[in-house]
């Protein structure tokens, strides 16, 4: 696999008592960015955590907080979150009523916009969106809970989304989350990624074996 894949661990599968010392152990570990999956209990099934949390968590790394906003109407937040220290702020086109407006919303706040993608959103969903976006990312897992098994019938809309990158002449990441072991990272590169999120992949026995954890999703 190349080694220029970077590594996005989902503080999700973190623990949640000693968080801030979570992320400086993933952070001198090798990880990449930071991600931060959002959840409202609305758009999706769970519950997590709020642009207070991002505040706190900031000034522990310099590596960029990669957050991910599974909340509906997700305008009103965009702000709040882009103020707390979000670096990369990712929406859902079904978030709320107008994509495009939303994505230009995060780029006069100074961030780098990103598309998700559910497993059932249709890659054309980025036709009109990729001259907006610093990312994209693809779901291989419905959205709402860590630990769930790879959608393999995802790896065509990674294929196509890389497809539909490269002929838009612009550097944009293709980020995946969901799933992500050793073995389906290969995949997931294989097929055009590069950006792998991990949560369970990463965080598995203890700070003792992140950089291991890391390097075997790079290797």
């Amino acid at each position: 696999m190349a080694q220029n894949v970077r590594i996005a661990p989902s503080i999700l599968s973190a623990d949640f008592a000693r968080l801030g010392a979570e992320v400086e152990a993933i952070a001198s570990s090798g990880a990449d960015f930071i991600h931060v999956d959002v959840m409202d209990g609305h758009f999706v099934p769970n519950i997590t955590i709020g642009p207070a949390v991002l505040r706190a968590l900031k000034p522990r790394t310099a590596l960029p907080f990669d957050v991910h906003l599974m909340i509906s109407p997700v305008d009103p937040f965009v702000e709040a979150f882009a103020q707390a220290g979000a670096d990369i702020i990712s929406v859902h086109p079904e978030a709320g009523p107008h994509v495009h407006r939303t994505l230009q919303l995060i780029r006069s706040l100074g961030k780098q916009p990103g598309v998700v993608l559910n497993p059932g959103t249709p890659v054309d969903a980025l036709d009109n969106l990729l001259d907006l976006v610093d990312l994209v990312l693809i779901m291989t897992v419905n959205p709402g809970f860590g630990g769930q098994a790879f959608i393999a019938s995802q790896l065509r809309k990674i294929e196509q989304a890389a497809e539909r990158i490269a002929k838009s002449g612009r550097v944009i990441a293709l980020e995946v989350d969901g799933g992500i072991t050793p073995e389906t990272a290969r995949s997931a590169v294989s097929a055009g990624a590069d950006v792998l999120v991990a949560g369970t992949a990463v965080f598995k026995d203890g700070p003792e074996r992140y950089a291991a954890n890391i390097a075997r999703l790079r290797s």
